[in-house]
């Protein structure tokens, strides 16, 4: 097969890699894009139930989970929300905000897909599919990439692999590969934004209420999100649930607010007062739904009517409605995670250029560095944000 040169190889075809691309052609660079699945943009697809949360207004540094809370600075502050979404409207992408600052295509996140590879090609940006990497290595003229499709020369070679989430739309971990093969850290990984399993006596209680779902604030390790949570046959799921997983591990404390926004101790006494004779799973039926209050009374909390509540049994229930302790087993992994949390050690990455600290002309961009954002479109806006910054450079 003949050998291809180019200025730059990014290797990886999802958003942080298409951006790359893009923002690397547009400055005149001859640019390849390769990836081993047989279509571009594939967690882009499916993502934000195929109309794509492409990015979130609201995003900061703060919104972002990494060893290095300093890393995302820069890039973030570069390549803001508003610039993506001025090419969105460039490209007359119909879309809306659907809650805290959430953008979505208004129709399918194929347009998103579409107007990424439409200005790779005005770029002058060769994409290629079904292309896997054999071997790569450094030589005096830049990497000498092996492929399927015969071996790339090139000056710059970014590495767009992702990481191990949903490893049915051809996740690996290949980018960790490349990085240890040039002397990088690669700090552990696990499963983010994704459900977590219950086992033993919480599962047994709540695994026939699967479907259930209610508003919560989910809270561990001092932090808390609120948002619906759901209930599944395996555990529990729901937006504050996957936020509240980056930063929960097997062993921590769990617990919900049942009643958030409410003081529970104040509603119990007021129910007392006004609804003396009504049981107290009929008061919660009203403000939790029915089931999941059934179930609570005939495990959890006294089953008879408010006015026999004692004190102690008052404050006891209170404490629990406030922070209901929650014992997790773990959670459904890669199979179903939107992130993956750890990754490419930042340390030996710039936060300006996204150049390798040890190889030059070796950069690593999106998730496969050791920076996950929270659930809501941060993760899409560091894949623009990283792309373009490496793309303004390689």
């Amino acid at each position: 097969m003949a050998a291809t040169r180019c200025d730059v190889l990014v290797i990886g075809a999802g958003a942080a890699g298409l951006m790359c691309a893009l923002t690397a052609g547009q400055r005149g660079r001859v640019v390849q894009v390769i990836d081993h699945a047989n279509k571009v943009g594939k967690k882009i697809l499916m993502s934000g139930g195929g109309r794509c949360n492409f990015t979130n207004t609201g995003t900061t540094p703060a919104n972002f989970v990494s060893a290095n809370p300093h890393f995302c600075k820069s890039a973030l502050a570069r390549y803001t929300p508003a610039d993506f979404i001025e090419m969105v409207e460039r490209h007359r992408i119909a879309y809306h905000e659907k809650e805290l600052g959430q953008l979505f295509c208004d129709v399918s996140s194929k347009q998103i897909v579409k107007m990424l590879v439409d200005e790779c090609v005005e770029a002058g940006v060769q994409v290629r599919t079904d292309c896997a990497v054999q071997r790569i290595e450094r030589g005096s003229d830049g990497f000498h990439v092996q492929t399927t499709h015969g071996t790339f020369f090139a000056a710059s070679l970014v590495v767009a692999t992702g990481g191990l989430s949903i490893p049915s739309l051809g996740a690996t971990g290949f980018g960790y590969e490349i990085a240890r093969q040039f002397g990088h850290d690669v700090l552990p990984t696990r499963a983010g934004l994704v459900p977590l399993t219950l086992s033993g006596t919480h599962q047994q209680r709540l695994a026939d209420l699967s479907g259930v779902a209610l508003p919560v604030e989910a809270r561990s390790n001092g932090m808390a999100f609120r948002n619906s949570l759901l209930i599944t046959h395996r555990g529990i799921s729901g937006p504050a649930i996957l936020q509240i997983s980056s930063f929960w591990q097997p062993g921590d404390a769990l617990e919900l607010d049942l009643l958030p926004g409410q003081d529970a101790e104040q509603w119990l006494r007021a129910m007392k007062r006004e609804r003396p004779d009504a049981a107290l799973r009929t008061v919660l039926a009203e403000v939790l739904p029915k089931r999941l209050a059934q179930r609570l009374c005939e495990h959890w909390l006294p089953d008879r009517p408010v006015k026999q509540i004692d004190e102690p049994q008052l404050r006891r229930a209170a404490a629990l409605l406030a922070g209901f302790p929650l014992v997790a087993s773990g959670t459904e992994g890669y199979r179903t995670a939107e992130v993956t949390l750890g990754g490419v050690d930042t340390a030996q990455v710039s936060s300006s250029s996204f150049e390798s600290r040890k190889v030059a002309g070796l950069y690593f961009i999106g998730e496969v560095l050791d920076v996950s954002g929270w659930l809501g479109g941060y993760n899409f806006q560091w894949a623009w944000a990283s792309g373009h910054a490496a793309g303004s450079v390689a």
